[in-house]
C-alpha cells in the first residue's frame, strides 16, 4: 500500500524530569484539546483519516449492512415501583433509547422520557435514573456529547411535566429517594472555576440531598470531607427507609468503607466500616440486620450480616461463604437472596436463603451473561435481562411461585445465528496461568491460519468481560471473521485475587496474556499474523497501545479506542487520578519504572514497522482525555517507518462511549470494520 502523507504536527522542546530520568514530551501542547492549533491539527487528521477511509470499496456496503443489522428492537429489564413498571426501549435506529411506563410488563404503555427530543443530533442522552418508592417522581440526570457531566432534572410520572428542579455538577453519581418520596440523596462538585475546560481535575465530591420543589442552592449537604479531596460517595436509602448507607471510595480502587445514618432516628453519620480494606456492598437489610457482600478474606466475594447495635468485628455473621466461583452480584427478592455467580468468565443465576441455605438455580439458555432489573424485597417476580455473542438481549420473567421463567421480550434479529458458533478455550500465558477466551466464528471454520481474526481485550479494574451481544460484531462474522474474547489479569473474572495479578507492577501480566493469546491463535492455525487484528477501548486502549509496541511483528492491524496512552500523565486530568489504585503514579519514584517501560506514548521507537493502526477518540471525552490519543497518533506517524497506516478518528460532540447516539456508533464501526476489512486484506 502506498505511504500516507500525514498532516504535519509540531514538535516543541518538552522534556521532564522524572526522579532523574529526562523524559522528552515534544507534543505536549495536544493537551490543549480546545486550543486553536490543536482544533486545526483535528481537522487535518481527519481530512486524511477520512480520504483514506473513504477509498476502501467496502466501506459504504458495511454502514448499508450495519444500518440493516441496527434495526432491530431492544428493551431493557423492566423496573417496578408502587403498581407501575418502566423500561428503556428502542425501535432499532432511534439514536437514544426511551423510557417508557407501563401498567406491566408486557404492556405497551407510554413513553415518559424521550432523549431523542432534546437534541436533533441525539447527542443528548439519559445517563441515569431513579423512579421514587411511589412510583409517582422520575429523577432522572442527561449529559450531553457524551460527558461525564450530569444535570439532574425530576419528572412527573402522571403528566409527563418536568418540575422547576434542576442539579448541576454531578458526575459519577446515581440518586436515591427516600422512603417518603420527598426527595432523593445525590452526589456532586463545586462548580468549575470561570473559564476552565472539561479536563479539568476533579476533586472533593460532596454528598447532597435534594427535597422535590426546592432550588439546587437550597439543597442540605450530607456528608463532605475537606480532607479527603479524592473520596467518592454512593448513597443508597434501605427499602424500609430506616438506614441511609453511604459507601465511600477512592478512585477506582475496589476497597471501600461503608458510613450509615439512622434516618428513623434522626442520628448523625457514624462509620461502620472506617478501614480501606476490602470492598463491601450494601444489598439489604433486617431491622438493624445489614447485609453486605464483600470480599474480606474471600477474594472470590460471601455475603456477611452485620448488626448495626453490635458492629463489633467479632459479632458478623458469614451468610454464604466464598465459594469457587466469583459472586458477582446479589439482591433480596421474595424473602430470599437471588445470585449472580461468574464460573470461568459466565453467569449463573442461584436461589439462597437468607439463612444462606441453598435453594435451587435459575436456568439460563446457555452460557452468557446476566442483568437484573430493579427488583425489590417483596416482589413475586424477577425480571432478568440474558444475553452472549450469539444471542442479543432477552427479556425473562422469573415466577417464584411456578419456579419457572418466561419470555417477556425477545428481539427480532435480522440475522440467522444457526450457522455460528462460541466455544471457550484456555491459553497458558507467559508465566504459565490458565488464561480464558472465549471464539465465536462459522461452525465450519477452516483451520487454514488464513481466518481474518479480531482479538479483544481489557484486562483492568475489576471489570470482567463475559459473553455479550454486539449487532456490530454480526458483520463481522458474515464476512468470514472471527472474534476472540480474552478475559485477561487485571479483570475481575476470577474475583481481586485475579484483578490484583493485573495491576500495579503486576501489570505487564495482562499483556502478557494477551500476546499468548495471539500467540495461541496463531499456533492453533486460526489466524496468522497478517490476518490478526488486536482491539481495546479505555483501559483496552492502552492493552492494544502497550501490545502493538512491544511486539509490532505479531499483529497486522490495530485499533485503539479512546485509549489511555500517557502513562506518566494521566492522572493530571479530569478524574485519571483515580485510576492510581490500578496503575501506579509516575509521582512514585518506583512505580514511575514501571509506567515507562509500559506507556505506548513511550514505547515507540522510530524507524519501526508498525502494524496498520487506527486510533479512534472524541473530542468531548472527559474521562480519557484526547489528549493521549493525539499525542500517540502524532507519535506513532512520526515513528512509522513501514508503509502501514498510522491513523486517528476524532468524533466530534461525542465522550469516552455511554449515550453515543445509534448513527455515530453505525458510522464509527463501519470506518472501523472497513478500516480492518483493508489492513487484513479480507476479500
Amino acid at each position: 500500500m502506498a505511504r500516507i502523507n500525514y498532516p504535519p504536527t509540531r514538535a516543541v522542546d518538552q522534556i521532564d524530569d522524572y526522579h532523574g530520568t529526562p523524559v522528552p514530551d515534544p507534543y505536549r501542547w495536544l493537551e490543549e484539546t480546545d486550543a486553536p492549533e490543536t482544533a486545526a491539527w483535528i481537522a487535518a487528521q481527519n481530512d486524511a483519516t477520512f480520504g483514506y477511509l473513504a477509498g476502501i470499496p467496502a466501506r459504504e456496503a458495511l454502514r448499508a449492512r450495519l444500518t440493516e443489522l441496527w434495526d432491530y428492537p431492544r428493551a431493557s429489564a423492566p423496573v417496578r415501583r408502587g403498581s407501575r413498571y418502566f423500561q428503556l426501549r428502542n425501535t432499532g435506529l432511534q439514536n437514544q433509547a426511551v423510557l417508557f411506563v407501563s401498567a406491566g410488563p408486557g404492556a405497551p404503555g407510554r413513553a415518559l422520557l424521550d432523549p431523542n427530543a432534546l437534541a436533533e443530533d441525539g447527542t443528548v442522552s439519559l445517563s441515569s435514573w431513579s423512579v421514587s418508592e411511589d412510583g409517582r417522581w422520575l429523577a432522572y440526570a442527561v449529559s450531553a456529547s457524551g460527558s461525564d457531566w450530569l444535570t439532574w432534572r425530576v419528572r412527573d410520572v402522571d403528566s409527563g411535566a418536568d418540575l422547576p428542579d434542576r442539579l448541576e455538577w454531578s458526575k459519577f453519581s446515581g440518586a436515591t429517594w427516600g422512603a417518603d418520596s420527598a426527595g432523593f440523596y445525590y452526589a456532586r462538585y463545586a462548580a468549575p472555576a470561570a473559564g476552565e475546560n472539561f479536563s479539568g481535575v476533579n476533586y472533593y465530591q460532596q454528598l447532597f440531598y435534594h427535597r422535590l420543589g426546592d432550588e439546587q442552592a437550597r439543597d442540605t449537604l450530607v456528608y463532605h470531607r475537606p480532607d479527603q479531596r479524592e473520596w467518592f460517595f454512593s448513597p443508597r436509602v434501605s427499602e424500609d427507609g430506616r438506614y441511609l448507607v453511604i459507601h465511600v471510595g477512592i478512585g477506582t480502587d475496589t476497597r471501600n468503607r461503608v458510613f450509615y445514618q439512622d434516618l428513623a432516628a434522626g442520628g448523625p453519620i457514624a462509620e461502620l466500616i472506617g478501614e480501606l480494606e476490602a470492598s463491601y456492598h450494601f444489598v439489604g437489610n433486617d431491622g438493624a440486620q445489614l447485609y453486605f457482600q464483600t470480599d474480606l478474606a474471600a477474594p472470590r466475594g460471601r455475603l456477611i450480616a452485620i448488626d448495626a447495635a453490635r458492629p463489633a468485628r467479632d459479632q458478623w455473621r458469614t451468610i454464604i461463604a466464598e465459594g469457587a466461583d466469583v459472586l458477582e452480584g446479589i439482591a433480596i427478592v421474595h424473602e430470599q437472596l437471588v445470585a449472580i455467580y461468574m464460573h470461568d468468565a459466565h453467569h449463573s443465576i442461584r436461589r439462597i436463603g437468607l439463612d444462606g441455605r441453598p435453594l435451587g438455580e435459575i436456568a439460563l439458555p446457555t452460557l452468557g451473561s446476566v442483568g437484573l432489573g430493579g427488583a425489590r424485597r417483596g416482589d413475586d417476580e424477577l425480571f432478568y435481562q440474558f444475553s452472549s455473542f450469539l444471542h442479543p438481549g432477552t427479556v425473562l420473567r422469573y415466577d417464584f411461585a411456578r419456579d419457572a421463567s418466561e419470555v417477556v421480550f425477545a428481539p427480532a434479529l435480522g440475522f440467522d445465528t444457526s450457522g455460528y458458533e462460541t466455544r471457550q478455550v484456555f491459553v497458558e500465558s507467559r508465566d504459565g496461568t490458565r488464561v480464558p477466551m472465549f471464539l465465536t466464528h462459522r461452525r465450519d471454520l477452516d483451520l487454514s491460519g488464513q481466518n481474518p481474526t479480531l482479538l479483544y481485550g481489557y484486562g483492568g479494574f475489576n471489570i470482567s468481560l463475559t459473553p455479550a451481544f454486539s449487532v456490530s460484531r454480526l458483520a463481522w462474522l458474515e464476512r468470514g471473521g472471527v472474534y476472540a474474547c480474552a478475559n485477561l489479569r487485571g479483570g475481575g473474572e476470577y474475583g481481586e485475587e485475579w484483578h490484583q495479578a493485573g495491576s500495579l507492577d503486576r501489570k505487564q501480566n495482562v499483556f502478557d496474556d494477551f500476546i499468548a493469546c495471539a500467540e495461541w491463535l496463531i499456533a492453533e492455525r486460526i489466524t496468522s499474523t497478517p490476518r490478526l487484528a488486536i482491539m481495546g477501548g479505555s483501559n483496552g486502549g492502552l492493552l492494544v497501545g502497550a501490545c502493538m509496541t512491544q511486539r509490532p511483528d505479531l499483529f497486522g492491524a490495530c485499533v485503539s479506542q479512546v485509549g489511555v496512552m500517557d502513562m506518566l500523565r494521566f492522572h493530571r486530568f479530569t478524574i485519571g487520578w483515580a485510576w492510581v489504585s490500578d496503575y501506579g503514579s509516575a509521582d512514585d519514584p518506583a512505580q514511575f519504572a514501571t509506567l515507562h517501560a509500559y506507556s505506548p506514548l513511550h514505547r515507540l521507537v522510530p524507524g519501526t514497522r508498525y502494524p496498520a493502526t487506527l486510533i479512534t477518540t472524541a473530542d468531548h471525552d472527559d474521562r480519557v482525555l484526547p489528549g493521549h490519543s493525539f499525542k500517540f497518533a502524532a507519535a506513532l506517524q512520526a515513528a512509522q517507518a513501514g508503509d502501514a497506516p498510522a491513523l486517528i478518528r476524532i468524533q466530534a460532540n461525542a465522550g469516552h462511549g455511554a449515550g453515543t447516539p445509534t448513527a455515530f456508533e453505525i458510522a464509527e464501526a463501519a470506518d472501523v470494520w472497513a478500516f480492518l476489512v483493508e489492513a487484513l486484506d479480507m476479500e
